[in-house]
């Protein structure tokens, strides 16, 4: 929600001071979003596969979305179900469990593979491969917004340089150095824009959001494997703030 909140805000200030400045239509320029914003799609194309370009969008939004999880919530959530687990002894229990953990797929499935009787180091295996896959998905969106946010401003310039061309060589005939100027400066204006209002804190914000998923992904790993070793909570408890940031660890049993 910050992210969208954010993104708006900075776009209603640049529209409100385009706006006061005068007629916003001067800033809208077809040549220049040809030249920018479709230049720059395909330009960044150009480094990612296909596939990649069709499901970064998706990937973006749902990192966004379902990424932004606190530590601290996550790390409670699983010393209760090992609590659960601990005072039941019952695998059937956790089994129950599972519907209610939909919103949390990597946790339902940390809990799934404890159900059907997996050893704690395949556990711990099968979980670090599955955090490193989506890690290295996410991070590729990560590059794909960066190098979006390079190619911007450089789609800018060329736009800068292409109505400077044609201004130049039209200096004979007045009618047609303002339009051209226009281009010069509009390319500009939206390749700064879409580099530092979109692309660049994008990029920043995707790779935050992977880094606490990360977090949360091996919070949900050592829990899964400290409940099939039927450990006491107290201890997972322990080893759980070992990798919380000291701002974020638990304090679950007093």
């Amino acid at each position: 929600m910050s992210t969208i909140f954010g993104m708006l805000a900075a776009f209603l200030l640049v529209g409100g001071a385009i706006w006061l400045g005068g007629s916003p239509l001067a800033f809208v320029n077809l040549q220049g979003v040809l030249i920018v914003i479709l230049g720059t799609m395909a330009v960044t194309a150009i480094s990612f596969r296909l596939q990649e370009m069709i499901t970064l969008p998706a990937n973006i939004w749902q990192l966004l979305r379902h990424g932004q999880r606190d530590p601290t919530e996550e790390a409670i959530k699983v010393l209760k179900i090992a609590v659960e687990s601990r005072k039941h002894n019952d695998v059937l229990m956790l089994e129950k469990l599972l519907p209610r953990l939909k919103d949390t797929p990597f946790l339902a499935q940390a809990i799934q593979l404890v159900v059907d009787g997996s050893e704690p180091d395949e556990i711990e295996q099968i979980l670090r491969r599955e955090a490193s896959t989506a890690s290295s998905r996410h991070m590729r969106a990560v590059d794909f917004l960066r190098r979006a946010g390079d190619v911007a401003p450089a789609m800018g310039l060329i736009g800068t340089l292409i109505g400077l061309v044609r201004m130049l060589g039209n200096l004979d005939n007045p009618a047609e150095i303002g339009p051209a100027m226009a281009v010069a400066l509009l390319t500009t204006f939206y390749g700064a824009v879409l580099a530092h209002l979109v692309f660049i804190p994008l990029a920043a914000k995707t790779e935050h959001c992977t880094d606490e998923e990360q977090l949360v992904n091996n919070l949900y790993s050592m829990g899964a494997t400290s409940i099939r070793r039927k450990e006491n909570p107290r201890r997972l408890e322990m080893l759980l703030n070992t990798i919380l940031p000291p701002a974020k660890r638990v304090t679950f049993f007093k």
